[in-house]
């Protein structure tokens, strides 16, 4: 667990009176929790807040060059942006996009040390009303753009024909159940965590719950092997594999892009290839997929160009 701080050793660390630490909290985002009444203030959330307000910060080391063709993409995996990263490497032979499957906070932290393009994230937030505008404001210090990739399902994955009548996660602590899990630092785990919390159910309960592994079809295959009675993934593998499913709830997957590296011809592409009819074929080739929403600019509405032109996402 994370080492939290006082208020009081907040203040020490800032060289500030106790009641200043308040305002900060208000007014400046000093990342704080209130536990049975007190402020609590987790030391790596406080040392990356004062990271994030310094002016004049060194370039990262591993800053990205010039853009001379390869568009790198990092962060949380998903089935149907494997084969639109296909179908852009194929349309684009001048180009090239790979990507590195790290999870959402993984992407994150790429695009913090400047390691990456587009960052691919779908964490939720603490009252589950939105995606990932605090995780991101947390690690980065400000919000870049952000484009809709889609809407998807997360689920529960079961064998067919659910042969150990699991209703929910809730069964997940069952002596009889064995569950495979997505690793730490995924959306996917986040989502997993929470609903378990919600439950009350602690996740040292429950079989299986240590078995990490990198992608949501390495999840499918586990289930599908009986490897695993259950695991966590989207439903896009439910039909890819044959497997029955719970629904858990329905998600944004968005893209995170900077707004310095968002113009540059590899990230416009891409971007132009979401509005495609041959990208919306593999959409709807693969089942849990919603596009309502792709290609469009969660945040901000529009960017402007130093010309004065006005430019969206879509």
């Amino acid at each position: 667990m994370k080492r939290l701080l006082s208020t009081k050793d907040v203040a020490q660390l800032l060289d500030v009176n106790e009641k200043m630490v308040y305002t900060l909290i208000s007014d400046k985002g000093l990342p704080a929790t209130k536990v049975t009444g007190k402020w609590l203030f987790p030391s790596d959330l406080v040392d990356r807040w004062i990271e994030n307000s310094a002016v004049n910060l060194p370039q990262a080391s591993g800053a990205l060059p010039d853009y001379h063709g390869l568009l790198v993409i990092a962060g949380s995996n998903d089935l149907l942006l494997d084969r639109a990263m296909a179908l852009y490497n194929k349309l684009y032979r001048d180009n090239l996009a790979v990507f590195g499957n790290v999870g959402s906070m993984g992407g994150l932290k790429a695009m913090r040390r400047s390691m990456c393009h587009i960052a691919t994230s779908h964490l939720i937030q603490e009252k589950e009303d939105e995606y990932n505008f605090f995780y991101v404001s947390q690690e980065l210090g400000q919000l870049p753009a952000v484009v809709n990739f889609c809407l998807r399902e997360q689920c529960i994955l079961l064998p067919k024909g659910n042969p150990k009548n699991v209703s929910g996660i809730q069964d997940l602590s069952r002596s009889d159940i064995t569950i495979v899990n997505r690793r730490e630092g995924t959306g996917t785990r986040l989502l997993l965590d929470r609903e378990l919390k919600n439950l009350g159910l602690n996740p040292s309960s429950i079989k299986g719950y240590d078995k990490e592994l990198e992608k949501h079809l390495d999840v499918g295959i586990e289930v599908l092997s009986g490897r695993a009675d259950c695991g966590p993934a989207i439903s896009a593998v439910a039909g890819l594999l044959g497997l029955d499913y719970i629904p858990v709830r329905s998600e944004r997957y968005d893209l995170i892009i900077s707004k310095e590296h968002f113009f540059e011809k590899g990230v416009q592409l891409f971007l132009g290839l979401l509005h495609e009819e041959s990208f919306r074929s593999l959409a709807s080739e693969l089942d849990g997929y919603d596009l309502r929403m792709c290609g469009k600019m969660v945040y901000p509405q529009n960017l402007v160009k130093e010309s004065g032109e006005e430019v969206t996402a879509e």
